[in-house]
């Protein structure tokens, strides 16, 4: 999009960069957006009303998708984002906004990332990889595929420290619910600074560095979770009492706040009944790490600087041309389950979205975490398998060829946590992760595409 002061523009000003200019190329495909318009038809069905014809205009879609492949790329946030291009003359152009228009805002970005969701995303990148098998000389014959953890963005969780997010959020939305009810509905009581004394009293004890230390910080959370669950209680009530007066006008609102406080209540229970276990020397399962962030689990996968991760698991699966050295391709949309998933667990969405591509590959490389018959069973028949640290009949050449190649999968996932955004989701939930983790392989995939197109 142009206008007249783009014309007295220098023609040094006016080319993008090499990199911009071949990603602007292929973004130039509208049917690249068909995902999207799909995406506004299926919300129109569901609801009644499409968001094309219906309310404020929205920023054109062209836009938005380059907004957040230059968000990806630079690790901007919105706000960080939406000022560095409106700096500068070749994010405007890449972007297709002109000298004299406003840069959309950043809360538009934000609701767009979450009301698209991570469907659409990865359905653009399916498009994308499809494109490149169609229209360049790319072919992919191997696949090596491996599992990594996404970090929630969240704090180290302990017990008080859950307890004291616990009820802050509670009293918050109590205090909510409760002013939007006539009379004496009850309350929350907002017992945060308590609880944030029995924190601090929790730091305090454990810098004494004491036999006794643990005895009392053991009691000191106790205390903690005791809070919390009175909170949870008094949450149960009023949400209850909200309910029985959702009459007429205002009713979906009261109950929608009353449902958000009896979830919230339900995850805050749930901490209660975490401390009372860890009290008692009990198993505890399906751990919650985060109010902000419920989704979230602990996840531990034996690295000696990290031997504890908090967030979700995602499957990395990248289809190169060859098994040859520094051989790059395109990376699938990653499997993804709630929770701590086992390898074999996500292997058959992988394998799905490779059928679902037409691509059959001659092998496929994966490390020791694959239980090596369920696996074989899941990849076709025509396909070598290699799995590392287990015994394969092929020659030792073919072994180091492909034990090396299957190392590769971690310098990939290494490239996309510090170039692409993927050590860490910014959006909450585990939706909100596929998301994420959608648009970071899509900026790599959008990337990669010039080395088969030149």
């Amino acid at each position: 999009m142009e206008s007249l002061w783009d014309e007295v523009l220098p023609i040094e000003v006016r080319e993008l960069p090499e990199d911009l200019r071949q990603i602007d190329a292929l973004l130039s495909d509208p049917g690249l957006l068909a995902p999207i318009a799909a995406c506004w038809q299926s919300e129109a069905e569901t609801r009644g009303r499409s968001a094309v014809g219906y309310g404020r205009p929205t920023i054109a879609m062209e836009t938005y998708v380059r907004l957040m492949v230059i968000k990806q790329r630079s690790g901007y946030g919105y706000e960080t984002l939406v000022r560095e291009v409106s700096d500068s003359l070749h994010l405007r152009r890449f972007c297709l906004i002109a000298i004299d228009r406003r840069v959309p805002d950043e809360s538009t970005l934000r609701k767009l990332t979450r009301r698209l969701g991570a469907e659409t995303v990865n359905e653009i990148t399916r498009l994308v990889i499809a494109k490149a098998q169609r229209e360049t000389r790319f072919v992919g014959r191997a696949v090596r595929v491996d599992s990594t953890v996404i970090e929630a963005d969240i704090k180290y969780p302990t017990d008080a420290t859950l307890a004291l997010q616990g009820t802050r959020a509670l009293a918050r939305e109590g205090k909510q619910l409760a002013g939007m009810l006539k009379g004496a509905a009850g309350k929350v009581v907002d017992r945060s600074r308590s609880v944030g004394k029995t924190v601090r009293q929790i730091s305090r004890t454990l810098a004494r560095r004491t036999g006794e230390a643990k005895q009392q910080v053991t009691e000191l959370n106790s205390k903690a979770g005791a809070q919390i669950a009175k909170s949870a209680r008094e949450a149960r009530k009023l949400a209850a009492r909200a309910k029985q007066a959702a009459r007429g006008r205002g009713a979906q609102a009261k109950l929608r706040a009353a449902a958000k406080l009896e979830q919230l209540a339900e995850h805050c229970e749930k901490i209660a009944e975490q401390i009372s276990r860890r009290a008692k020397g009990l198993k505890i399962t399906d751990r919650l790490v985060s109010i902000s962030d419920p989704d979230a689990r602990p996840i531990r996968k034996g690295k000696l600087g990290k031997m504890t991760e908090f967030g979700y698991v995602a499957q990395i699966a990248e289809v190169t041309p060859n098994t040859r050295r520094g051989a790059r391709g395109f990376v699938l949309p990653a499997a993804t389950r709630p929770g701590n998933p086992t390898e074999n667990t996500l292997l058959p969405d992988t394998i799905t979205e490779l059928e679902n591509l037409g691509i059959r590959p001659r092998e496929i490389a994966g490390d020791g975490g694959f239980v090596p018959g369920p696996t074989q069973d899941q990849v076709p028949d025509d396909t070598a398998l290699f799995l590392s640290g287990r015994h394969e009949p092929a020659s030792r050449r073919t072994r180091k060829r492909q034990a090396r190649y299957r190392t590769g999968i971690e310098g990939r996932i290494s490239h996309l946590k510090r170039g692409y955004g993927l050590r860490r989701s910014r959006l909450k939930g585990h939706e909100g992760q596929q998301t994420w983790t959608g648009w970071a392989i899509l900026t790599y995939n959008l990337d990669t595409y010039h080395h088969y197109a030149t």
